[in-house]
């Protein structure tokens, strides 16, 4: 077949670390030969776009400001904006069969004008309900600064609802939660795919669930937490039902391995360690390059995955869950949509209502039960393997794009 060609614009920086676009895109489908262009914003500090190479093809990366004002914050998005302006540059030049914007707003209304004006197919990716984000963080008093996310929540949802996906040819979404949400608010269910999280199956293919450990404690039972620390995630309940936890094996120990969008995001955390008086078995880790990350997951003995139940959370699909199972471990979860589906279909764990107790309740169980927890384990990896390996993920959505892509041609 005739390789396509792409162009992404996405919010994540450059170059991205999120797997559904570093490995969906810049290596699963860059290696079938198609040909991705990108229009990014740095990571790293850059006084001045500039144009390189990757995934499958160039990548116009544009000038950041790190800074931490205001200024500094609204600066970052101008520069953004500037560097999306090129949308027009590239459709003039450049026949795409597929241009696709992946949580960015003001770059989906530029994208969607370029491809009205250029006849090319506009497809939008949401990964996470950002609107509804911003607004709960500017609701709850977790946003730096509230006025700010409520103005941006507003707009956001505006835009998006009534203008982006509705005028998408296609949109990819994150779970297929979060398809019949979008569905609800009258964006026909038939022009949704829902592309839930996986993992890069080369990373996984030589893990030993049962190897020596080197970052943990030999001997002493350990339960893990991987993931953001964002306080909107109320990660206390982990603690308090991890308390609990060591009335049953005194001996267990808590790592909690990643970082939160603020500093006083961990504090919070570390606060409710002090009250309950776990500060010598919850062990804070911070946040660590992938493979030494995943070193921890391949040690611990029991792997959680607390998704707080709010709308905000229950339409994502946790990469967490599926890297735990690649990693042959088994896994405690609550009754988050996604999640009750993976366990349900894998056997990988246990998923129960969210309360401390039954949460608490099930880490004994299989703390307890290791034979138990490794064939759970084992479960899950296989499951991880054969249905959410990127491989497999790639091939859905190239059927797709490539469908858009042959639909317009058609037409024209």
């Amino acid at each position: 077949m005739t390789p396509l060609r792409l162009l992404v614009v996405s919010s994540d920086p450059f170059p991205p670390t999120r797997v559904d676009v570093s490995v969906l895109f810049g290596t699963e489908l860059a290696q079938r030969g198609h040909r991705i262009d990108w229009i990014l914003q740095s990571e790293a500090a850059c006084p001045r776009a500039y144009v390189t190479r990757w995934g499958g093809g160039d990548a116009w990366v544009g000038a950041t400001d790190l800074g931490h004002s205001l200024f500094s914050r609204l600066r970052k998005h101008a520069l953004g904006i500037v560097n999306d302006l090129q949308l027009f540059m590239r459709l003039r030049r450049t026949r795409y069969d597929v241009v696709e914007v992946k949580d960015k707003f003001v770059a989906g209304m530029l994208a969607m004008l370029a491809c009205r004006l250029f006849r090319t197919p506009f497809v939008y990716w949401l990964s996470f309900p950002f609107p509804e984000y911003y607004l709960l963080r500017a609701r709850d008093g977790t946003a730096r600064y509230p006025l700010l996310y409520r103005l941006r929540g507003l707009a956001f949802k505006w835009l998006l609802y009534r203008i982006l996906l509705p005028a998408a040819d296609h949109v990819f979404v994150q779970s297929e939660q979060m398809r019949l949400d979008i569905a609800a608010a009258g964006v026909p269910i038939a022009k949704m795919t829902a592309v839930p999280m996986g993992v890069a199956a080369q990373l996984f293919s030589a893990v030993d669930a049962t190897a020596d450990r080197r970052v943990l404690p030999p001997g002493v039972p350990c339960v893990l937490y991987l993931g953001t620390l964002d306080k909107v995630r109320r990660l206390d309940f982990l603690i308090r039902a991890f308390a609990r936890v060591r009335t049953a094996i005194p001996a267990a120990r808590l790592y909690i391995v990643g970082r939160g969008e603020d500093a006083k995001d961990r504090e919070f955390l570390e606060e409710e360690v002090a009250r309950l008086g776990l500060q010598s078995s919850v062990v804070f880790v911070g946040q660590l390059p992938q493979p030494e990350a995943l070193q921890y997951v391949q040690e611990a003995d029991v792997c959680t995955s607390p998704f707080y139940p709010t709308p905000v959370l229950r339409s994502t699909s946790p990469t967490k869950l599926i890297e735990y199972l690649a990693m042959g471990k088994a896994v405690v979860a609550n009754d988050h949509p996604e999640q009750k589906r993976v366990i349900a279909e894998s056997g990988g764990g246990y998923c129960v209502v969210y309360e401390e107790q039954a949460f608490s309740d099930a880490i004994v169980d299989l703390l307890k039960d290791p034979e138990g927890a490794r064939a759970m384990g084992q479960r899950g990896r296989r499951y991880a393997i054969e249905h959410r390996a990127y491989g497999v993920i790639a091939d859905l959505v190239e059927k797709r794009l490539r469908s858009i892509a042959d639909a317009t041609t058609a037409a024209a």
